[in-house]
C-alpha cells in the first residue's frame, strides 16, 4: 500500500510540473477570448488540420493557402493533422473553438503522455537514479517549449516518438521482448512518416552503433517483428503521401532566409544557454561521458551515439536543442551512476537546475522591459487579427504574419513560413522595397492579390532586404504604405488601419 500511495505522489507531482512549465505561456495563448498560436508555423499547420477536419480523408500534398497563385508542395505530413483533427472532433461537444482548443492543448498533452511513459518505463526497468531524468524532462525550458500549450508542431509528436523509440532499444538490450521490438518498430516508423529529417538522422546513428557493437542483439531474432512493422508503416507513408521533400531552388535566397529564422541558427559551444537547456550537469558531462565510455558502465552505445550526434547538430543549428536535451536526459541516470553515493547524486542533479530554475523566475516574473515587450506582442496579434477580418481575397504581408491571416481568414497569402514559399516571400519582399509604382504594379499583377497588408516599416524593409541581399532604397513602398498612406501609389486604396497594421485595396483589382 505504501509503494502505491509513493507511485500516485510521484505520478501527480510529476504531472503538476510537467503541466506548469509547458502552459507558463498561457497569457499569451488565451487573449480576449481567442487562441493565438506562438509560431508562424502553427497557422500553416492549423489550416491542414481544419481542411482534414471539414473533408474528412483528405491527405494534403499541396499548399494553396501559401505562396499564391502557385502554391507549394510542402514536407509536412498527415500524421499530425489528423491528430489535431481528431482531437477537434472530440472537444467539440465542449466548445464552440474546437479545433483552436485543440490546437492550443495538443502538444502540452503530448509533453504530458511522454512524461507518463518515461516515469512508468523508469520504473518498470529500475533506473537507479531515474528521479533525474524526470526533473529534467519536467523543467528543461527548451523541451517545454517544444511541447508548450498553443504550439501544435510536429516537434512535440517526434519527441513523444523518440522518447519511446530509445526506451524500447534500451529494454530490448536487457530483454529478447517481441513487444518491445514492435514498439520500438512502431515508434521509428511514425517518426520517419512524421518527418524524413531528424528521426532519419537518429535511427541511421542508433543502427550503426548497435551494428557495430552489440550486432548480435540488433540481429537477434526477437527483432523480426520490429523491423517487419517500420518497414510496413514506411511503405503506407510513402503510398499515403505520395511525394518527397525538395531542396529549394533559389539556394542564395534560402540561406539569407535561413539567417532570419532563429531555430535555423547556430548555438556556440560557450553559449549559456546550454546551462539555461541542461543545467549545470552539462559541464560535467563530457567527462562522465568519457570515464562511462573507458570503464564500460552501463550507459547505452546507441544512447551515446545519439547524445552526441544531437549535440554536434545542436551546435549547428538550434533547432535540434530539444533532441539534445531529451537524449541527455535520458542519459543523465547513467551518468550519474559514477557517483558512488546515491545521496550525493541526487543533490547533485537538483543543485545542477539552478540555471533553469533561475531561467524559469525570469520567464513567470519578467523585468518590466520584457513585460512590456510581451504586452506590445499581445496587443499586436489582437490588432492583426482585426485587419484580417476586412481580408476577403487573396493577400500579399509580410511572410512571417501571413499563415496567421490565411487561417483567421480562409484566404490565400502570397508568402508563407515555410521554405517551400520562398518563391512568395521573395515577390513580397520586392513589393516592400518597390521604389517604383510601375514595377510596384508589375508584381500585384503577378501575385493577382486583392489585399495589401503594410506593417512597420523598419522590420519589414529590413527583412526584406537580408532577404534579397540589396540595400533599402529610398521611398521604397513599405514605408510610404506604413507612414504615409495617403502618398501611397494611385494602385493602393487605404481601406482599414489601426496600432499594428494597415490594409489596402488593390484598386485594379476592384475595377476588374
Amino acid at each position: 500500500m505504501c509503494r502505491v500511495l509513493i507511485a500516485i505522489a510521484e505520478i501527480l507531482l510529476f504531472s503538476a510540473l510537467i503541466l506548469a512549465s509547458r502552459c507558463a505561456n498561457f497569457r499569451e495563448v488565451f487573449v480576449g477570448g481567442d487562441v493565438y498560436f506562438t509560431d508562424a508555423d502553427c497557422y500553416s499547420r492549423m489550416t491542414r488540420a481544419r481542411i482534414c477536419l471539414e473533408d474528412p480523408g483528405t491527405i494534403l500534398r499541396h499548399h494553396s493557402f501559401e505562396n499564391f497563385p502557385a502554391g507549394t508542395t510542402p514536407h509536412t505530413t498527415a500524421p499530425l493533422d489528423y491528430l489535431l483533427a481528431g482531437l477537434a472532433a472530440a472537444l467539440k461537444p465542449f466548445t464552440s473553438r474546437a479545433l483552436d482548443m485543440a490546437g492550443a492543448i495538443a502538444s502540452p498533452i503530448l509533453g504530458l503522455t511522454t512524461g507518463w511513459f518515461l516515469w512508468w518505463w523508469s520504473r518498470r526497468a529500475r533506473i537507479r537514479h531515474r528521479f533525474a531524468l524526470l526533473l529534467l524532462y519536467a523543467a528543461s525550458p527548451i523541451l517545454a517549449h517544444a511541447t508548450q500549450l498553443g504550439r501544435p508542431d510536429h516537434q512535440a509528436l517526434l519527441l513523444a516518438l523518440m522518447a519511446f523509440a530509445l526506451c524500447a532499444e534500451f529494454s530490448l538490450i536487457n530483454e529478447s521482448s517481441r513487444r518491445w521490438s514492435v514498439v520500438s518498430g512502431c515508434s521509428w516508423g511514425l517518426a520517419l512518416w512524421v518527418s524524413l529529417y531528424e528521426p532519419l538522422i537518429l535511427l541511421g546513428a542508433v543502427a550503426l552503433a548497435q551494428l557495430l557493437i552489440a550486432r548480435k542483439s540488433f540481429t537477434a531474432s526477437h527483432r523480426i517483428p520490429g523491423w517487419i512493422v517500420l518497414g510496413v508503416i514506411v511503405l503506407v507513408a510513402f503510398a499515403v503521401e505520395r511525394r518527397m521533400p525538395e531542396w529549394p531552388r533559389n539556394s542564395e535566397l534560402f540561406f539569407n532566409w535561413a539567417r532570419t529564422i532563429g531555430e535555423l541558427s547556430p548555438v556556440p559551444i560557450s553559449d549559456p544557454v546550454w546551462l539555461r537547456w541542461a543545467g549545470l550537469l552539462i559541464l560535467a558531462a563530457p567527462a562522465l561521458f568519457w570515464i562511462a565510455v573507458a570503464k564500460r558502465r552501463a550507459l547505452p552505445v546507441f544512447l551515446a551515439a545519439a547524445l552526441c550526434v544531437t549535440f554536434a547538430l545542436t551546435v549547428w543549428q538550434a533547432r535540434w536543442a530539444c533532441f539534445f536535451v531529451l537524449m541527455f536526459s535520458l542519459a543523465l541516470p547513467f551518468l550519474l551512476e559514477l557517483v558512488a553515493n546515491r545521496l550525493a547524486a541526487g543533490v547533485i542533479a537538483v543543485v545542477s537546475l539552478y540555471p533553469i530554475l533561475q531561467d524559469w523566475d525570469e520567464r513567470i516574473w519578467p523585468s518590466e522591459e520584457r513585460q512590456a515587450l510581451l504586452n506590445e506582442q499581445r496587443v499586436e496579434r489582437v490588432a492583426f487579427r482585426e485587419i484580417a477580418r476586412g481580408i476577403d481575397g487573396p493577400f500579399l504581408a509580410p511572410w512571417w504574419w501571413s499563415p496567421a491571416l490565411a487561417y483567421w481568414t480562409g484566404q490565400p497569402g502570397t508568402g508563407g513560413s515555410s521554405h517551400e514559399a520562398l518563391d512568395g516571400i521573395e515577390r513580397s519582399a520586392r513589393l516592400y522595397l518597390a521604389a517604383d509604382p510601375a514595377q510596384a504594379r508589375a508584381i500585384l499583377q503577378e501575385t493577382r492579390v486583392k489585399w495589401v497588408v503594410a506593417y512597420d516599416a523598419g522590420r519589414v524593409l529590413a527583412n526584406s532586404a537580408e532577404l534579397l541581399g540589396v540595400p533599402v532604397p529610398q521611398n521604397a513602398l513599405g514605408q510610404v504604405l506604413d507612414r504615409a498612406p495617403s502618398q501611397a501609389p494611385p494602385d493602393f486604396q487605404l481601406a482599414a488601419q489601426n496600432s499594428a497594421a494597415k490594409l489596402f485595396l488593390v484598386r485594379f483589382f476592384r475595377e476588374k
